[in-house]
């Protein structure tokens, strides 16, 4: 299929971007990388009236460190991140999970900003976000906001963004001292969408964990946090049977949406295999 007929503008600053935006309103669609909007034009999923390209606006395509904080623009594309000396150091989260987005030419063009905004459920950035404790930085017209992760993705492509704003960056604090990273997915196939996904953070000490945070993805409509399996595994040494009541406890909290090939016991599983393989990873 073909797009149906839209207007294009090259934004060529944020404020021409947000007069757009109030002028077009629901009628208008952003493109940054493209690499979904684009798809969902020729799918006639998505029929704006108006398209406003921001992709030049070079001062949303950063990655610093400053006070202990990483800021990542919303222009920055997948790849920068997966060779970024920069996260590799701070943010091995971020390093891990990038070579998992899908493949290599949508990385070389998908944004950052654009899988956050667009808040794909079985997308690795949200639950990498949610898992380091980030906060999304919008901005509007009037000013700018800062909305944590834990409120920002609020279901299925539904996010804390209003309609007169723009994703600018993403801020996530540096690991600290000692802090350790663990990311996996299951997919059918490398770059396809998981089919369960697991971002897991924490601190290590003599085979005890401890500030650990468990973020499943592509099980239920937005990044999951487990925090009921989080308290088992951090409430002594990492054995075989404190990851069994683990296990039980996961099962138990979750309730994973089915998909065309797994369905809600099959999610289970994978999630539980995903969090005992991370444990012991975070603990080793």
């Amino acid at each position: 299929m073909k797009s149906p007929a839209f207007d294009y503008v090259r934004a060529e600053s944020l404020q021409q971007a947000y007069e757009l935006m109030a002028t077009h309103g629901d009628d208008a669609r952003v493109l940054a990388g493209g690499q979904t909007l684009l798809a969902t034009l020729n799918l006639r999923l998505s029929q704006p009236t108006m398209l406003i390209d921001i992709g030049r606006l070079t001062a949303l395509r950063s990655i610093t460190v400053q006070g202990g904080v990483m800021r990542i623009g919303a222009l920055t594309r997948h790849v920068d991140l997966e060779e970024s000396p920069l996260v590799a150091q701070h943010l091995p989260l971020l390093a891990q999970a990038a070579p998992h987005v899908a493949h290599r030419a949508i990385r070389n063009l998908g944004t950052f900003g654009g899988t956050l905004a667009y808040a794909d459920p079985a997308a690795e950035w949200p639950a990498c976000v949610l898992a380091l404790g980030g906060t999304l930085v919008l901005g509007s017209a009037t000013g700018e906001r800062r909305v944590l992760a834990a409120d920002f993705f609020q279901g299925i492509y539904t996010t804390a963004l209003l309609p007169e704003e723009l994703l600018l960056a993403c801020e996530l604090p540096v690991a600290a001292a000692g802090e350790r990273h663990h990311f996996s997915e299951l997919a059918r196939r490398h770059g396809d969408y998981a089919v369960a996904g697991l971002a897991a953070v924490a601190q290590a000490s003599a085979g005890t964990l401890s500030q650990l945070k468990l973020v499943f993805f592509s099980l239920g409509d937005r990044p999951l946090r487990a925090s009921a399996a989080e308290a088992v595994l951090q409430a002594g040494p990492l054995t075989d049977a404190r990851l069994d009541e683990a296990d039980q406890a996961l099962r138990q909290e979750i309730e994973p949406f089915a998909d065309l090939t797994h369905g809600v016991p099959a999610k289970k599983q994978l999630a539980a295999t995903l969090m005992r393989r991370a444990a012991r990873a975070l603990a080793a």
